[in-house]
């Protein structure tokens, strides 16, 4: 017996079922807005009419996304009363933060990255998707000269290949139903899918940074721009963003239980990770004490990159 997943119904602006590029530009426009305060902490979001008004698109798609931004712990939605902000750990970071701390976010340490002449900026995470809100965001800040333009920017990326096969997300099924083989033709169809999903999430990502950046050199606004990403067949256990020789934030992945929502409408319970708002814990180099714990976590997981990028990798 096989189990029929959970479909939403009819997107009427897209003229299909399921997701598609409005459900795609309204759910990343919205992590944005949360990633730089514009919707803090406890506040509510708009109505769904009003999102619904301002992006051209029908209420329908307004309420799968408001459902997926739920699913991965971002908002708190109860019927006549909204869609609050539950969980807000980027921010935009538009000062400076100097002081270390245990529990980091990856807002101010890319602002401390493009408030130098240089910004350079070796990552390697599973899908970019974090990375990109905020690099577009401070390439805007370019745009309307609220931070001062940098000489150059220089930007390596690794991600995970393609043909590699990652053990999350994972198809689940769900408990309710009968025993299915993780063999089946169905559950092998739906995995497919899920990962093609993943796949999607960071060629998406992937173009929107390299365009964000990149065009800033072609507008004649910074002098210099180098792009350049690469995948290697390992699968992310953790996240690493290294500002060399000044300081890097390293978080493990939290494997969870959630639901997906394909593009097919499908709503699947898998495995997956959540990228955005995982906890970063910040390492910082001590120029004055090369045997300090920041100094040498430095060290080694530049090394640890430098050989990934010279022997590992290929492009992406």
């Amino acid at each position: 017996m096989i189990f029929v997943p959970k479909r939403y119904g009819r997107d009427v602006s897209s003229g299909r079922e399921g997701g598609g590029r409005e459900f795609n530009a309204l759910l990343e426009e919205l992590r944005v807005r949360i990633a730089d305060g514009r919707y803090p902490l406890d506040q509510l979001l708009p109505p769904q009419r009003e999102l619904a008004d301002e992006f051209g698109i029908s209420r329908d798609t307004v309420q799968r996304v408001l459902h997926e931004l739920k699913n991965e712990g971002w908002i708190e939605s109860r019927q006549g009363s909204g869609s609050r902000v539950v969980k807000s750990p980027i921010h935009s970071g538009k000062v400076p933060q100097e002081a270390p701390r245990l529990r980091a976010a990856l807002g101010p340490f890319v602002t401390r990255a493009f408030a130098q002449p240089t910004v350079r900026l070796d990552v390697f995470t599973l899908t970019s998707e974090s990375l990109d809100a905020h690099v577009r965001l401070q390439a805007e800040h370019i745009r309307t000269g609220e931070i001062a333009t940098p000489e150059r920017i220089e930007l390596r990326l690794l991600l995970p290949s393609e043909s590699l096969e990652l053990p999350y997300p994972r198809a689940l099924k769900p408990a309710d139903e009968p025993e299915v083989a993780y063999g089946s033709e169905e559950l092998d169809r739906l995995q497919e899918q899920i990962h093609e999903r993943l796949r999607g999430i960071t060629r998406r990502h992937t173009t929107s940074l390299r365009a964000a950046l990149r065009n800033l050199e072609t507008e004649g606004l910074v002098p210099s721009v180098s792009v350049e990403v690469r995948s290697i067949p390992l699968v992310p256990a953790f996240k690493l963003y290294l500002r060399p020789g000044a300081e890097a934030l390293f978080g493990p992945y939290e494997v969870v239980e959630r639901s997906i929502l394909l593009d097919d409408g499908t709503e699947m319970d898998a495995l997956d990770v959540l990228g955005l708002g995982s906890t970063l814990i910040r390492h910082v180099n001590d120029e004055g004490d090369p045997n300090s714990t920041g100094s040498v976590f430095m060290e080694c997981m530049q090394a640890w990159f430098d050989a990934c990028w010279q022997r590992l990798s290929a492009t992406f």
